[in-house]
């Protein structure tokens, strides 16, 4: 079995890998010390001290006047954190029923300490998915993942139609919107219009028209058809 990278990390330094690689989805992107401390709500002068240690183990690395990103060893550890986080996510939704707006702060808690074993089990009984509750993609065994961009909602124009494939995990609140008004991954979509000066934007999803702000509309990501 497959050991997990820098597999003698703390909880933080998984965290501020993970985080990096949030900041830094595209490749050649930088993250700013302001916007890492945002992410995890701390200081920006913790940043600083934990930025300088991972430079100096080889997980990151600070560029003058643009921020920092990861190495690849620290690319590979995000990675394999982030496939622990995303399997137990899918574990706790289909296995325990959690609602796919808590399954988050659960899995950021068990991520540190599920070993490399039970990971692998959990992966085993779910039968290897490929995506965890909110459509993200989960990172296979050899820590490859599909990072093709995908637009969203608010990207369609009047007329488009598509699929529901992803829907930010950023706030629970919304997660907790969407299944209320009964809309999820897989649901298909139709923008009617969108309204000037970040409006909302009218949608038809199943036989339901409605009108979702622009900051959910973002987070709901699509595939086109």
């Amino acid at each position: 079995m497959q050991s997990t990278p820098a597999k003698n990390a703390s909880a933080p330094v998984e965290d501020y890998v993970k985080a990096i690689y949030a900041l830094t989805y595209e490749r050649d992107q930088f993250a700013s010390t302001s916007n890492i401390a945002e992410r995890l709500g701390i200081t920006a002068g913790s940043v600083s001290t934990m930025l300088k240690r991972m430079d100096g183990s080889g997980l990151a690395e600070h560029v003058p006047y643009r921020g920092v990103r990861l190495t690849p060893a620290g690319r590979k550890l995000a990675l394999s954190v982030i496939r622990r986080h995303r399997l137990i996510e899918l574990f706790l939704a289909t296995s325990l029923d959690i609602p796919w707006e808590d399954v988050h702060r659960y899995a950021d808690a068990l991520e540190h300490a599920a070993s490399d074993d039970l990971i692998e089990l959990i992966a085993e009984k779910l039968g290897d998915p490929v995506a965890d509750p909110h459509g993200d993609p989960i990172p296979t065994r050899s820590l490859e993942i599909d990072e093709r961009p995908q637009p969203s909602l608010a990207d369609l124009e009047a007329g488009e139609q598509a699929v529901i494939v992803r829907v930010s995990d950023s706030d629970p609140a919304m997660l907790r919107y969407l299944t209320e008004h009964h809309i999820a991954i897989g649901d298909r979509v139709e923008l009617i219009g969108r309204q000037p000066f970040d409006g909302p934007c009218e949608v038809v999803i199943g036989e339901h028209r409605r009108n979702l702000g622009i900051k959910l509309a973002q987070a709901i990501h699509v595939d086109r058809v």
